[in-house]
């Protein structure tokens, strides 16, 4: 990404969520951006350059926001950064679609900011519902430029260019102040501002805006009846998930198995360039067999999936849908002392747990997004569940074919419920025990419904999500590997350490349905989840590195052999879903929070509860043996 300069004039750019802001900035950019926190807030913001006239233009996309009063961080970067006068010109985005909404924020950003020049996108959607916006009489009504635009399609963009340049250059005299609703810091005046704030928007949408509301709203209420009806809400959005889930079990499958071969075809070439540098075989096993075998590994098996995972995920995100499972689950984390929008982090947590733990920040309340970064690790993360789905192709889903890949869906989805229900009750016993409080509303948007942007919908799921997560997996994998290697290979009393550590273990593994290998392989599998089954593999055959495996028939024959049983998968998977967070969603938390207390318990909780439940699933199957 190309470096920002400040040496130009600066642009910033604000807008209500959802009105296509982030995608007048990617066009405008062209993706020449960087992302990173305010300073001292967890709010993640981005800059980019654009050139226009042999001049270099800084962009800086501040967070959306619907209101200028600090009731959030987001509005709280937002109205700072705009008092500060480091920006030269503000560009604020509009919907078409709801301009009425979004007049208000306009009008309070041109009472604290000048020049300020306006852009209403998305006129594309607002033709198709038959919405029509009278811009030059909003221009003369606002006192400042004002601009159509359709950004997905790159209309109206070189006009906003144009008025960019032209405010940046300009000093225009401001126009008349807009009469103030009485002063935001005394009692009672804020909800007066409010209240006249959106009266002036009601007024001003009323001179400029055509429509048809009948027409205008008619397809997204058809929709709404059938996404976010008490009847078929819920069975839509599991039926969705199961779809998600099964196009990424059934397409990660042959990637993953090419991207094994070929990284790990890599280590003989790379251990021979060791064998003639003279590198010693201590080095060389450490370097080849421990630190690059793991992270070939992980990368192998977590970036298929990821790369279909998160376009799929961010395909139902760019279409709308998302505040749509928010509204449905609304409820259920209300009675259970959280907030709505954990729903929308909890489902982030399915791709990585690490990206669900920074998702929290859109959660204003520091208590509710605390219990929504505690309980975040009950999601099973994409680390996860490659495991998942081979403990119940060899154990509980047996087969090949469309039927059986549905069958193993249909499990892997009876799984994450368990894990959604679980997730809610750990919620309700933080919020009753050491995060008690009082639940805090909060207006959910209803964005229209959109046709995703395919292509950038790929690059921002793969560069943004994907290859970071990725990157940081990577990060913590290889020194992991270095020591899974050094257990493994280094003896003590003629027993390596790695089975010395699996003794130990043996007695609360064996408590828990489990052995002493096994519990080993999750505490190995700290850095990265996808390494736990190699693990358990190299400690049943006593291998000095992490071990890959032919088929699923082989390695339930391998399992078997060492004692597995149905009654053992049910409980490998119980704790797969409920153990402790991975390194890199650990570091998260504690860079999100601060404080060792919260991660240690971040920790503990999971793990306390997967426990109990392995240990009760066997006390019960020893009553039917």
């Amino acid at each position: 990404m190309a470096a920002t300069s400040t040496a130009g004039p600066v642009i910033a750019l604000v807008g209500n969520p959802n009105v296509g802001k982030s995608t007048v900035f990617n066009a405008l950019t062209n993706l020449h951006q960087h992302t990173g926190n305010w300073p001292g807030k967890t709010v993640a913001t981005a800059r980019g350059v654009y050139t226009y006239h042999n001049r270099t233009y800084t962009l800086v996309d501040l967070p959306g926001t619907y209101s200028l009063q600090p009731g959030s961080a987001e509005e709280e970067v937002t109205r700072d950064y705009l008092l500060s006068g480091e920006a030269d010109v503000t560009l604020v985005v509009a919907d078409a679609t709801c301009l009425e909404r979004n007049l208000a924020l306009v009008l309070q950003i041109l009472e604290i900011a000048w020049p300020v020049v306006v852009c209403v996108n998305l006129l594309d959607e607002a033709a198709k519902k038959k919405i029509q916006v009278d811009l030059p009489a909003l221009e003369s009504l606002l006192g400042c430029p004002v601009l159509g635009a359709a950004a997905r399609g790159g209309q109206g963009l070189e006009a906003l260019r144009g008025a960019l340049e032209k405010a940046a250059s300009a000093s225009p005299p401001r126009p008349q102040a807009w009469p103030e609703a009485g002063c935001a810091g005394c009692p009672g005046c804020g909800e007066r501002r409010a209240a006249a704030l959106m009266a002036r928007a009601a007024a001003l949408a009323e001179q400029v805006v055509t429509m048809d509301r009948e027409t205008a709203q008619r397809r997204d209420r058809a929709l709404d009846r059938l996404l976010t009806s008490r009847a078929t809400g819920i069975p839509v959005m599991l039926l969705l998930l199961g779809l998600v889930l099964w196009l990424t079990m059934v397409g990660a499958n042959v990637p993953s198995e090419f991207l094994s071969r070929l990284l790990l075809g890599w280590q003989e070439p790379l251990r021979g360039v060791l064998q003639a540098l003279g590198a010693p075989w201590w080095l060389e096993g450490a370097l080849v067999d421990g630190m690059y075998r793991t992270v070939a590994w992980v990368v192998s098996v977590m970036l298929p999936p990821m790369a279909i995972f998160f376009p799929l995920f961010t395909l139902l995100e760019d279409a709308g849908y998302l505040p749509r499972v928010a509204f449905n689950l609304d409820h259920f984390f209300q009675r259970s002392g959280a907030h709505g929008r954990q729903s929308l982090t909890m489902c982030m947590g399915l791709g990585c747990n690490a990206c669900g733990v920074m998702g929290c920040r859109i959660i204003q309340s520091p208590r509710e997004r605390l219990i929504a970064i505690l309980t975040n690790a009950f999601m099973p993360c994409n680390g996860r569940l490659p495991t998942l789905i081979a403990l119940i192709s060899m154990f509980f889903v047996t087969g090949s074919g469309l039927w059986s890949s549905l069958g193993s869906a249909a499990a892997l989805m009876g799984t994450i419920v368990l894990a959604v229900a679980m997730t809610l009750w750990a919620s309700r016993l933080l919020a009753g025990t050491v995060l008690r409080g009082e639940p805090s509303s909060f207006s959910l948007e209803l964005p229209p419904y959109r046709t995703p942007q395919v292509g950038q919908v790929l690059v921002r799921s793969i560069l943004d999500r994907t290859l970071f997560v990725l990157g940081r997996a990577v990060s913590v994998a290889a020194p992991a590997g270095l020591l899974i290697w050094a257990a493994a290979n280094v003896s003590i009393g003629g027993e390596s350490i790695l089975l010395r550590l699996a003794g130990l273990l043996q007695p609360l593994g064996g408590l828990m349905g489990l052995d002493g290998v096994i519990l080993l392989a999750f505490l190995l599998g700290f850095p990265a989840n996808e390494i736990v089954v190699p693990c358990i593999l190299m400690g049943y055959l006593s291998a000095g590195s992490l071990t890959d495996y032919g088929s699923l028939a082989e390695l339930r024959g391998l399992l078997a052999a060492n004692g597995w049983t149905a009654a053992t998968a049910l409980s490998a998977m119980l704790f797969t879903l409920f153990h402790f967070p991975c390194g890199t969603t650990c570091l998260t938390i504690w860079r999100e929070t601060k404080s060792a207390k919260w991660t240690i318990l971040a920790v503990a909780l999971p793990t306390a509860i997967g426990a109990v439940l392995c240990t009760a699933v066997h006390l019960v199957s020893l009553l039917f043996r």
